[in-house]
């Protein structure tokens, strides 16, 4: 019975090892001027999540799309993103979202040929602003 009850135990540490592995969560870094963003990233459905809400909560149009714009050189989106950003201005917060985002998209892909679509697209998505305020 003591046996029986030894491989229940080493079934159940092998299944939560496997579970650890599937949600492999990365973070990185975004910085302009005074603002300061980290993403995390995950396997998922797509949900993009600024400071808690999501982008949709957002009225202003133009910080959608400068947080959205490296999503725009990825066909599938199966991974879910939450930003945490403090410091700065709106466009200044937006835009280390945007590094930060672009970053981790490239951590979590491990894509060099989008790594390079982002470079001669724009280098200040993959590259932080070093002036300091």
């Amino acid at each position: 019975m003591t046996e029986n009850l030894k491989t229940q135990k080493v079934e159940a540490k092998v299944d939560s090892a496997t579970v650890k592995k599937k949600r492999r969560v990365m973070q990185t870094r975004g910085k302009r001027k005074e603002a300061i963003a980290r993403a995390s990233i995950k396997e998922g459905t797509g949900r993009i999540s600024l400071n808690g809400r999501g982008l949709d909560a957002y009225d202003d149009p133009f910080i959608r799309e400068v947080v959205t714009e490296p999503l725009n050189f990825i066909e599938t989106k199966n991974f879910d993103i939450d930003i945490n950003v403090r410091g700065g201005g709106f466009s200044g917060q937006a835009q280390a979202a945007r590094t930060a985002i672009a970053r981790a998209i490239i951590k979590f892909t491990k894509d060099e040929k989008l790594k390079t679509q982002f470079i001669n697209y724009d280098r200040s998505l993959l590259v932080e602003d070093p002036r300091r305020v």
